[in-house]
């Protein structure tokens, strides 16, 4: 009896290893972009056609913004604010939805980067960089955070650092 009820057991068991399903591995999904602009170094990609021009100060309210030294307040205060208003879209050291922040005011100017976060919609509309950058990033546009004019200076001192 002991022999059957063994020689049963082991069958069932041989049934179900045999007709259980083979699992797969699901493959996760990577994003990565090679596209440069001009004037950073290219990375096995094609430079991408966005200008550099720092003297266009975009369109807003911003006219004129000089830095002096860094202030340590206004960076937490902007890494912060760049945590929890950019980052989805942003990364600071490379290409993600829009572009890296690392070495922006190498490539823009500061009043134009301001513009950008604080008045998008009529950037991406009216601005040729901003434009060529929307064209870029396959139209992918920047949202506006409705961020104060203060909150954009504590991050535009954030970038400063990166």
């Amino acid at each position: 009896m002991k022999k059957l009820l063994f020689t049963m057991a082991l069958g069932t068991a041989i049934v179900l290893v045999s007709c259980g399903e083979k699992k797969e591995e699901k493959k996760k999904f990577s994003y990565e972009r090679t596209q440069t602009e001009k004037k950073e170094s290219n990375k096995g990609g094609q430079a991408s056609q966005v200008p550099v021009d720092m003297d266009n100060k975009g369109i807003g309210p911003i006219t004129e913004v000089t830095f002096g030294d860094i202030d340590q307040a206004m960076v937490t205060r902007g890494e912060e604010a760049f945590k929890t208003k950019c980052t989805a879209c942003h990364k600071t050291d490379q290409k993600f939805i829009g572009p890296s922040m690392t070495g922006i005011y190498d490539r823009r100017s500061p009043e134009w980067v301001m513009n950008m976060m604080l008045n998008p919609t009529e950037m991406q509309k009216e601005d040729p960089i901003a434009k060529a950058l929307v064209e870029e990033y396959k139209g992918t546009l920047m949202l506006d955070q409705n961020l104060s004019e203060d909150e954009a200076r504590d991050i535009a001192e954030f970038l400063r650092t990166l």
